[in-house]
């Protein structure tokens, strides 16, 4: 265990007991919150200091509510143990199913090659073509998964421009600057949908838990507000990334603006997988089918047009959830059953388009985590601690909106960079949630850019798991991320606050 890790165990267990003993004395302040206000505070603050120090392993940490709470007296044990199986838990659990369909088939590469192929291999170019790749995968994909699947072909085609172009000067700035961008746009991505990333629906699902009267986020209204931060982020992180090349435009001749990569090669790669397999062509058109059913599943008002949703015109209406969709899928996918060789296998054979020796990849420490802050959020609603954050941070109620949700954006964006954004989206939601609530403040305007903002960490190895993964091979310094790091992380929290107050 870490010097860090030390501090956080024992920071939270003595917050903790303090906590619970002012929890024993609140009865005696007239102006003090409730004793079970004081009491969920304390299990909060003890799991935000594990969350955020790894002392324990997150997943171990989010079970505690259901220990804490019904000893102290804040929620019986059924009680917190449905925050665990909220629908919002299941959808992500029928994405991750989807996505490793995708991967057990080799979806992805096909997908990947293809694009980079007909984008073409000029430095930045290239660059592009990484960028718009990853981001697109990782909006349905884990951007740690995204990253994994993208990496081997950058440095595939690192290793080549070695072994073809030694001694060439773009070589170390395209590493960074191909590296790099698989690495944010993992993250970028994951913006762009509800389940491109865990923090999306830990705000939803803690929005509706906040707000039960509001209208919920649709799977479509999350895109309308999140594709274009998702293509200004993309397109003015590769410009940040692409300006160390731009020194080498006073190349003259052939060199200048010309691939490093030799297309056929890269072609040659494509061509090699065939064309595509019935397996393929099954797990592609599945998860089309889970993306048009979690698109169009509510009505859509584009206008003075309004285009019915399916579940109404089936007759199921709100019986049926998004969550509903991702299971419906994940089975058919556990159903079909195909001839093929998935990757992995020895040898061709009847699979089905997903078994559960794959499916049982999926970070289900993820879902304790998601079910651990819902009971958070829950208990901070049921003792009134949540109206007492609110009446208490008063003073931010009247700044200009602007000016709030730019330091949001901000603050989140900087503390991501030593926390885990699923852990920090989970402890900070009920506390905005309710400063909201008690200031009559839209909540989308606090709730909402914190939620962005947390998965915009890009200057530390630490920040997110594919900045770690690509900083292991070695490429680049931590000077060099951290420098670009820095541009686009100004750049990610002027872009989340201006389409937050220009979209929601």
């Amino acid at each position: 265990m870490t010097v860090g890790q030390r501090i956080g165990l024992w920071l939270g267990l003595v917050g903790a007991i303090t906590l619970f003993v002012l929890a024993e004395l609140a009865v005696s302040w007239p102006t003090a919150p409730l004793p079970g206000a004081f009491r969920v505070a304390g299990c909060t603050w003890l799991m935000a200091c594990w969350w955020l120090s790894e002392c324990v392993p997150l997943a171990a940490t989010s079970l505690l509510p259901l220990v804490l709470f019904p000893f102290l007296g804040i929620e019986g044990y059924q009680g917190v143990s449905v925050a665990y199986s909220n629908p919002f838990v299941l959808l992500l659990m029928g994405g991750f199913f989807i996505a490793l369909s995708l991967e057990r088939w080799g979806v992805h590469r096909r997908i990947a090659l293809n694009v980079i192929v007909r984008v073409g291999t000029a430095p930045e170019r290239l660059i592009l073509a990484f960028l718009i790749v990853t981001a697109a995968l990782s909006m349905w994909i884990s951007n740690t998964a995204t990253t994994l699947i993208m990496l081997p072909i950058a440095t595939a085609v690192l290793a080549r421009l070695e072994v073809d172009r030694p001694g060439d000067p773009r070589l170390r700035p395209l590493a960074a600057g191909l590296l790099l961008g698989v690495a944010y746009a993992a993250s970028i991505g994951g913006l762009g949908t509800p389940v491109g990333t865990a923090p999306n629906l830990i705000f939803m699902a803690q929005y509706q838990k906040a707000y039960p009267d509001a209208a919920p986020l649709t799977f479509f209204h999350w895109m309308t507000f999140a594709i274009p931060i998702v293509v200004v982020m993309t397109l003015g992180t590769w410009w940040i990334l692409t300006r160390p090349l731009r020194k080498f435009a006073h190349l003259d001749g052939p060199e200048r603006g010309r691939g490093l990569v030799d297309v056929a090669h890269l072609r040659a790669q494509r061509d090699h997988l065939g064309p595509m397999l019935r397996p393929e062509k099954l797990v592609l058109a599945a998860f089309g089918l889970a993306s048009l059913l979690w698109i169009f599943r509510q009505p859509i008002e584009i206008g003075t047009v309004t285009i019915p949703g399916w579940a109404n015109v089936v007759g199921v209406g709100s019986r049926v959830d998004d969550s509903s969709v991702a299971i419906l899928v994940a089975l058919l996918l556990f159903f079909i059953r195909v001839d093929g060789r998935p990757e992995g296998a020895a040898a061709r054979g009847n699979f089905p388009l997903l078994d559960w020796e794959t499916a049982q990849k999926i970070p289900w420490g993820l879902l304790l985590l998601f079910g651990g802050g819902l009971a958070v959020a829950d208990g901070f609603q049921r003792t009134g601690l949540s109206g007492w954050v609110g009446d208490s941070l008063g003073g931010v109620a009247s700044w200009p909106t602007w000016l709030l949700v730019l330091t949001i954006s901000v603050l989140v964006t900087f503390l991501s960079e030593v926390t885990s954004n699923t852990a920090t989206t989970t402890i900070l939601m009920p506390v905005l949630a309710a400063v909201a609530k008690a200031h009559h403040l839209d909540p989308l305007m606090v709730m909402l850019p914190a939620t962005l903002a947390g998965s915009l960490g890009f200057m530390m190895p630490a920040g997110t798991p594919p900045n770690a993964i690509v900083f292991a091979t070695g490429r680049f310094s931590i000077a060099d991320m951290a420098r670009s790091g820095f541009w686009v992380n100004c750049f990610g929290s002027i872009v989340v606050t201006v389409c937050v107050l220009l979209f929601v």
